[in-house]
């Protein structure tokens, strides 16, 4: 049995659910313009930040059509590993707002008490015997520099790590992680790390117009072994590790987001990848946050986790803690009472890394 050392804050709580009781259906919300969906910073990385809407688009660009076509290559579904509750695609997948907004109203499943703010952990909190201490980040985006890293045994990176995933970016954070001194290191990738997306790659270089001018230009023997560039962690893509008793599960993939690296439409295609989590799985590390948890937009007012990554999350595999980040602006934890959810975002939503790493505490497993 798990226990996960933490201090609730009682003022932070009541004021997200203020907040989270208030919200109504606002409809389907689309991007001000199709300019905004085509043309919206691509020369400049920097200025896709995490506040644009992630939900579906209107048009059907390159990436759009990318994607679906990711999703009609599966040649078959991937059953849930494990014996729980099957998950299937909700009928509100495709709009996270209004989902969130109805399944709150309707079944409180997103109110108090079993749902609340969490503060994190202060880093010089003593670590009791018998526990193993992990130190999570995540979207630090090439600016490591500037990071107080404390102390812990277990470190974990919920992805976005690099501008574009180049190869001199990998290397180069690849050379940070071997100056921590952490016992073991995970990292999973995030939208950013172009380059750990063989697929999107494929599809990019053939192009006539460049997205992302960088990683367009690379060619296949520049990119094709990109994952062997991190000598200093254990890398997880849609695969698990057990490390001191702890079974974790990592996966890079997120809801369509303009185009980038790893994105899938909502619904079954994401759906396929959630189900080989399997069931006993401790700790699940994911690049984007499940719907409701760590993962409003304040600049666009809107809901853009994933449906069925929380159903995966809270009705199948129920880790005892979720780690992800994505959204710059939903650092921090949050708890159902049972898993409690990590959003380690490094970088704010001006790409600034101010976010201090979150630490937490969880107790050996017992070995038979």
């Amino acid at each position: 049995m798990f226990k996960l050392i933490f201090r609730a804050g009682n003022h932070r709580y009541h004021r997200y659910m203020q907040y989270a009781s208030c919200q109504r259906p606002r409809g389907r919300i689309w991007p001000s313009s199709v300019k905004d969906l085509q043309t919206g910073g691509r020369k400049d990385a920097l200025s896709f930040k995490p506040s644009e809407d992630l939900s579906s688009s209107p048009t059907r660009s390159f990436s759009e059509i990318m994607a679906a076509r990711r999703q009609q290559s599966q040649a078959q579904s991937h059953p849930p590993r494990g014996g729980r509750m099957a998950v299937e695609v909700d009928e509100y997948s495709t709009n996270p707002t209004q989902a969130f907004t109805f399944y709150n109203i309707n079944q409180g499943r997103f109110q108090p008490p079993h749902v609340h703010m969490v503060d994190p952990m202060p880093h010089d909190t003593p670590k009791p015997p018998g526990y193993t201490r992990f130190v999570c980040v995540s979207d630090t985006h090439s600016r490591t520099d500037a990071i107080q890293m404390p102390y812990g045994d277990v470190f974990i990176h919920a992805g976005d790590f690099t501008e574009l995933g180049l190869p001199s970016e990998v290397k180069k954070f690849n050379d940070w992680l071997g100056t921590l001194p952490y016992d073991i290191k995970i990292v999973i990738a995030g939208n950013h790390e172009l380059t750990f997306d063989q697929e999107f790659m494929a599809d990019l270089i053939k192009q006539d117009f460049y997205y992302f001018p960088s990683a367009s230009k690379l060619k296949p023997e520049n990119y094709e072994n990109v994952q062997s560039l991190l000598t200093n962690c254990i890398y997880l893509q849609d695969s698990e590790v057990t490390v001191r008793g702890f079974r974790i599960y990592g996966s890079p993939w997120q809801p369509w987001y303009y185009g980038w690296g790893f994105n899938l439409p909502r619904g079954q295609a994401l759906l396929d990848k959630w189900n080989q989590i399997p069931d006993n799985t401790d700790i699940l590390v994911t690049h984007c946050p499940p719907l409701g948890f760590l993962d409003w937009v304040p600049k666009k007012m809107q809901r853009v986790g994933c449906m069925e990554l929380l159903n995966t999350v809270q009705r199948r595999v129920q880790p005892k803690l979720h780690v992800f980040g994505h959204i710059h602006e939903g650092y921090g934890m949050m708890s159902d009472g049972t898993t409690t959810f990590v959003n380690a975002s490094t970088c704010t939503v001006n790409f600034l890394p101010m976010n201090p790493p979150i630490v937490f505490d969880l107790p050996n497993p017992r070995t038979t």
